[in-house]
């Protein structure tokens, strides 16, 4: 008798000691030894502080939380899930989750994020889901995945307004299976940055502003399909329709990959638009390559002043400019030289050693054009007493003229 009445006491006080711990309006599960607290729809305006710290789970889904603070998760060494979706979060404190360390999953989406810094998701070591779509998100710091990078298997970023991700880190994600980029604004995407995502089996990129899809080694060792249903295990599902893409020779690759679907098309170049992008015949996908059309002609400066050259040349695609010096070496970017991705080449400071022909050189998939632009740098005059005259500072820059002039 006294055993049971023993017995009765203990559960009591272990039942009145979770209800004291478990917060106003939410429900909790004790699983012993772990706990589940459930704050859904209760019209919470912050993270609850009183919080048992051995919660394994929490959900506070559809509430108005709308800052996420240091103190709120301080100590809570046992967590293994977290969801705060569906509330108003704007802002994230530097190193809210910083003790979280056991922390396997973390649901911020449909929130109001702007931005993700260098410090608001640090001390993660064991993250292996992240999921911040539908968000508002313009920018996430280069660094903010870092603590993860090697552990995270699922990022869904999708429903955003992103132009560009974090791409150095996004080559790192060597556990990642599911990355979901769709939904934004990103028109960029570098070559091989999938390359050593080995385990990746579906990547998203429905619906950016993407007008090629550079070509990556991850595409071609593995099968590659548009659809989860009937794909064998050791495949990868790519997703990229919805882009306006530019179906020429730089997206042929794409096209000689094995698909079942036809529900992408192109947006250009216009006796493309519209039409389905799987059944163009390859030989429609072509390139043109590069015709120099105007050019700066012979200039001369003298010795100290800037001189500016420029060069502009078209073909599908847009080729990119760059200069060789008359000693036959690349140009690069210095303190006295500056080339721009508009064809435009600055020599802040000429010297007389700048003497020569300068070529220009534009070049794309289909092939490179080049041109000779002669600079001629005068000598500053010197006096019998040693002495230079001023300069004027102005430089001697020629009008651009066409290829059939020169």
């Amino acid at each position: 008798m006294e055993r049971l009445l023993l017995c009765v006491l203990v559960v009591l006080s272990t039942s009145l000691a979770c209800a004291q711990l478990c917060p106003k309006r939410c429900m909790c599960q004790n699983l012993s030894p772990s706990l589940a607290i459930l704050c859904t729809r209760t019209g919470l305006l912050f993270v609850p502080t009183v919080i048992d710290r051995r919660t394994v789970e929490l959900r506070l889904t559809d509430n108005f939380i709308t800052v996420v603070r240091r103190k709120d998760f301080s100590n809570m060494t046992s967590l293994v899930h977290l969801t705060l979706s569906r509330n108003t979060i704007s802002q994230i404190l530097p190193y809210a989750f910083a003790d979280l360390r056991s922390l396997r999953a973390l649901h911020l989406d449909n929130n109001r994020l702007l931005l993700i810094g260098a410090e608001q998701l640090k001390g993660l070591p064991n993250l292996r889901h992240l999921i911040l779509s539908n968000n508002q998100l313009q920018d996430i710091s280069p660094g903010a995945f870092d603590d993860f990078a090697g552990t995270l298997e699922d990022l869904d970023l999708s429903y955003n307004n992103l132009v560009q991700v974090p791409w150095d880190t996004i080559r790192r994600l060597n556990n990642v299976n599911s990355l979901n980029l769709d939904h934004n604004l990103i028109d960029y995407v570098p070559e091989g940055v999938f390359t050593n995502l080995l385990k990746l089996a579906r990547l998203d990129m429905t619906s950016n502003k993407l007008k090629k899809i550079p070509p990556d080694p991850l595409f071609l060792r593995i099968p590659v399909y548009a659809k989860s249903k009937g794909s064998p295990l050791s495949s990868l599902v790519l997703s990229f329709g919805g882009n306006p893409l530019h179906c020429n020779c730089e997206l042929l690759w794409l096209r000689r990959l094995t698909r079942e679907d036809d529900l992408e098309t192109c947006a250009s170049p216009p006796d493309l638009l519209g039409k389905y992008f799987w059944t163009i015949p390859e030989e429609e996908f072509i390139c043109e390559p590069p015709v120099i059309t105007r050019y700066t002609g012979r200039l001369v400066v003298t010795e100290g002043e800037e001189a500016v050259l420029r060069c502009r040349g078209v073909g599908d695609p847009e080729p990119s400019i760059h200069w060789v010096s008359p000693e036959g070496k690349v140009v690069a970017n210095t303190s006295r030289t500056t080339s721009y991705e508009n064809g435009t080449l600055e020599v802040l400071i000429a010297t007389v050693q700048d003497t020569g022909a300068f070529t220009c050189i534009a070049s794309n998939a289909a092939g490179e054009a080049t041109t000779s632009i002669e600079l001629v740098v005068n000598p500053l005059p010197h006096l019998a007493n040693g002495t230079a005259p001023n300069s004027s500072g102005r430089s001697g820059f020629f009008p651009l003229i066409s290829p059939s002039k020169n």
